[in-house]
């Protein structure tokens, strides 16, 4: 068993370091910079795109909330309109108001006595 042990650790080599690591330069070099670039471009694209559907979105809720609050202002016009034409059919007219006799009032109420 000495002797398997004796031959492996024989047939290892010990490692010897070829390269200081504090004097070696890592960068991700122009592939990186350009795929970088390209996430950064391609958020800004998406941002916009956001803000652009978001803001024609908000507008058509605006202009949907005018129509229906012109629609709703026709209608009570109308409904104005026919209320008025039915009360005047109904009532006599403002000269043929001012012609009749105004009824007489009651007498105010006696004024209490203080004693």
């Amino acid at each position: 068993m000495q002797i398997w042990l004796s031959a492996l650790l024989a047939a290892t080599p010990s490692p010897t370091p070829s390269v200081d690591p504090a004097n070696t330069f890592y960068s991700p070099g122009t592939i990186g910079f350009i795929a970088t670039f390209m996430v950064a471009a391609g958020a800004i694209v998406i941002i916009f795109d956001m803000v652009r559907r978001v803001r024609r979105v908000r507008y058509r809720g605006e202009v949907a909330a005018k129509l229906e609050a012109e629609a709703l202002e026709s209608k009570t016009q109308d409904v104005k309109t026919q209320v008025a034409k039915t009360q005047s059919a109904a009532k006599p007219s403002a000269t043929a108001a001012k012609r009749t006799a105004k009824p007489e009032r009651p007498a105010p109420p006696a004024k209490p006595k203080r004693d």
